[in-house]
């Protein structure tokens, strides 16, 4: 049966009311300027394929799993008959299941078999593994490897962890950069999962395929040939978009046989204000950010679990802010320690304990940037505030998608910010809801892409011919002939060889110079002055204007 609760349209009736109250509305103009209604739908599910072991059956049984959708199980069959799969369904709709069931069966059924998974944020993985990880099955042995990864437990997920939870900086410096090292992973690896893959877009999807690419060439090196997995919830047309990715032909899974809430959609512009004006005096708008914050209060009011997301790391904080100070005004105290801002940069004991915080509802309301937009399962969002476009369709409806995940209705609200791109959305609804995702484009043959990529394929197995072929055609062959001549290269007849020691790095490896994120450098750590004590961490492209005094 379509749950139609009608959740969703209760909580905007509610706003509208609280905002017509607002002592800062101009004339008793609405804000609203467009809602609509996205229907509900129901489960199909289907039986346990005969392969799925008993003690996973029970074990996800436990997990509240009794029976699988239909696209989940479609995903593991090509899965488990060797089929490199993408599976493109809603937000929440179960695409976790679709990967895990063919990994967790192998990995029972061989005890040395191994597999990989990458995630886009250290949020995403870490979810990922808890979910895995409370399955308690005997013998799978998951471990994460991350930044945060201590460098005495690396070692022990090198020798012994048999489903392996990265991202693709780690495969990068650690996985492909010292390879022997991971000669046990490698040699019995069968699944590669990579979630969110549409978050592989532009320079950084670009440096991710040709990653893969080496992935797949060092793994042959081994005598494996694993099976992709790739999920995403908004991605256009995911079987090419996932092979030019990967570079395999791929399968693309995109029927939803999943439940899912009807969601009230409204498209909400903040009201002029009555005591500012701007230049000559043409009106002014309140803030997003300020009208996100009043947002949080009330629907916190209204008993619903609510995330807002913003465009910036200050912005999250500020609305945080704002919304606890209007909750303190309302005499609800309690209702404001409910309140917390998520963002990147978080030391990990402190962003671990805010996940665990809005999972458990602990958390009533939390103003995030896009680092929880990917994934992270978060059950019960009754409503999701966008604080501004997020740039992207792609992004829009990835985190409006946050909202209902348990399958009950829910509300989104799109506050447009004071410029012409979110105004012109918010009168013009179609622009933004009826349109679809966009395109997800990288380029594997960018040569400033390719020239580093290379290198760093010389340095872990020498390039051939073929190699150089499958990594890029003849864009690549010119780019090796530059790196011959500039003398990181050495032509021998086995192949091309990384120059050790070249003068374009002075390095024993090219790894270490090749930014794939595109961002400029390492991250910036925060430091209090008086004390010494690590504040947390900003990535060099938003360090100018985040941090700089």
């Amino acid at each position: 049966m379509v749950h139609c609760d009608g959740r969703g349209q209760a909580l905007l009736q509610r706003l509208l009311a609280s905002t017509a109250g607002a002592p800062a509305a101009a004339g008793g103009e609405s804000p609203l300027r467009h809602a609509t209604t996205i229907p509900g739908r129901a489960a199909t599910t289907v039986g346990w394929p005969s392969w799925v072991p008993d003690r996973l059956r029970e074990s996800l049984a436990v997990a509240g799993v009794t029976a699988p959708w239909a696209h989940q199980i479609t995903v593991a069959e090509f899965a488990r008959a060797g089929r490199h799969v993408v599976v493109a369904t809603g937000t929440a709709s179960g695409k976790s299941l679709a990967y895990q069931l063919p990994v967790l069966a192998h990995l029972l059924a061989d005890p040395q078999a191994t597999a990989l998974y990458l995630a886009p944020t250290k949020a995403l993985g870490a979810d990922q593994i808890r979910a895995v990880t409370a399955l308690g099955l005997a013998g799978v042995r998951p471990a994460s490897y991350d930044g945060d990864t201590p460098m005495a437990q690396r070692d022990w997920v090198r020798s012994h962890a048999r489903w392996v939870f990265t991202n693709p900086d780690m495969v990068h410096h650690s996985l492909l950069a010292r390879h022997d090292r991971w000669a046990r992973l490698l040699r019995r690896l069968r699944f590669v999962v990579i979630d969110e893959c549409h978050a592989y877009r532009g320079l950084f999807g670009s440096h991710v395929a040709l990653l893969l690419r080496r992935l797949r060439r060092v793994v042959a090196r081994y005598g494996a040939a694993p099976v992709f997995v790739l999920a995403s919830a908004t991605v256009a047309d995911p079987g090419v978009s996932a092979s030019r990715l990967t570079g395999l032909d791929t399968l693309a899974v995109t029927e939803d046989a999943s439940p899912c809430g009807e969601r009230t959609v409204a498209l909400w512009e903040p009201p002029l204000l009555k005591e500012l004006t701007g230049e000559n005096g043409a009106p002014v708008r309140r803030s997003a950010g300020a009208e996100a914050a009043r947002l949080l209060a009330d629907l916190v009011i209204e008993g619903a679990r609510t995330l807002v997301f913003v465009r910036s790391r200050r912005g999250a904080e500020l609305t945080a802010l704002g919304a606890q100070r209007a909750l303190s005004a309302a005499a609800a105290d309690a209702l404001a320690s409910r309140i917390a801002a998520y963002r990147a940069g978080y030391l990990p004991e402190e962003r671990r304990a805010l996940e665990t915080a809005l999972d458990s509802g602990e958390l009533l309301g939390v103003a995030s940037t896009n680092a929880l937009e990917l994934g992270v399962d978060i059950a019960g969002l009754d409503a999701v505030v966008l604080a501004g476009y997020p740039g992207t369709r792609a992004s829009f409806w990835q985190q409006a998608g946050r909202a209902g995940r348990a399958g009950s209705g829910a509300l989104v609200v799109f506050v447009a910010r004071d410029d012409p791109l979110d105004t012109y959305l918010v009168h013009h609804g179609a622009a933004l809801l009826g349109t679809a995702v966009e395109a997800t484009v990288l380029d594997p043959t960018n040569p400033y892409v390719l020239r580093p990529q290379l290198a760093c394929a010389a340095a872990e197995l020498p390039l051939t011919e073929a190699c150089v072929d499958e990594l890029g055609g003849e864009v690549a062959r010119c780019v090796v002939a530059d790196l011959v001549a500039a003398g990181t290269l050495r032509r021998r007849p086995g192949g091309w060889f990384w120059a050790h020691g070249a003068a374009s790095t002075g390095r024993q490896r090219p790894h270490p110079e090749v930014d794939i994120r595109g961002s400029g450098g390492h991250q910036v750590a925060l430091v209090e002055s008086d004390t010494g004590r690590l504040l947390g961490t900003v990535d060099p492209g938003s360090a100018c204007t985040a941090v700089h005094p």
